[in-house]
């Protein structure tokens, strides 16, 4: 076990890569799960890899977090900044991503409840299936997660920020933590579910169905759905 006290130094560094390498390809089989046959997985443990180095050499253990936590976020993270440079999402995709967002938002705002799939498909003029394909496209085509509500990874870092000599940044993440959370716990039950199992559980989306009895595909598009739900409704926290 590598002690604390001896992050800076070279041989320990090395050791705390190896310990770790098995989280960087657990996190890259748990985005692959949602990416086109299109992303090769060697591609994220790479810029995973690259994400547990930046972890190692700039990890502060003075700050509360496990360096395994702290890890955690900044594979992802680089995971994450991999894809989106490659910008394989057509644009059809960003286009319907943001309709359907503004879609939910718009009749949410008029009816002041949770809204449906039949209420969202009426307001776009499709038919249900084509909207759960949008949901669909949009969540194999896009990484669409908690990541995408408009902050970055170091807001998302709680625990490891959680004695920041910034007393503004400190402020700006505890809001944003208190706003998300109640904005989850604002959500139907079965796509609150859903974000618990695959977030906090990190359950797989085949994994997620066996627990609630649906298809892998009907998981994404609970996901998806969930997702939007959540931009939509965090749009006066980011404003």
């Amino acid at each position: 076990m590598v002690k604390a006290s001896a992050y800076n130094n070279h041989i320990d560094k090395t050791a705390l890569l190896e310990q770790h390498t098995v989280l960087v390809k657990r996190i890259a089989y748990h985005l692959l799960a949602r990416l086109p046959a299109s992303v090769i997985v060697d591609d994220l443990i790479q810029s995973g890899m690259i994400g547990l180095f930046e972890a190692a050499n700039n990890f502060d253990n003075t700050k509360g977090a496990s360096f395994e936590t702290f890890a955690g976020i900044r594979i992802r993270g680089a995971m994450l900044d991999e894809i989106r440079r490659g910008d394989w999402t057509p644009r059809s995709v960003h286009k319907n991503s943001r309709m359907v967002s503004e879609a939910i938002q718009q009749l949410e705002a008029e009816l002041g409840r949770d809204v449906t799939d039949i209420e969202v498909a009426e307001k776009l003029d499709i038919s249900l299936n084509e909207y759960h394909h949008i949901l669909s496209e949009v969540s194999t085509g896009k990484i669409l997660g908690i990541d995408d509500l408009g902050v970055n990874e170091d807001t998302l870092n709680f625990d490891s920020d959680c004695h920041s000599y910034d007393p503004y940044d400190n402020f700006e993440k505890i809001a944003f933590k208190k706003g998300l959370t109640m904005c989850i716990s604002s959500l139907p039950e079965r796509e609150a579910l859903v974000l618990s199992l695959y977030y906090d559980e990190e359950l797989n989306l085949r994994e997620i169905g066996q627990v609630i009895d649906v298809s892998e595909s009907r998981v994404s598009q609970i996901h998806s759905q969930a997702m939007h739900r959540l931009k939509s409704r965090m749009q006066s926290w980011k404003s």
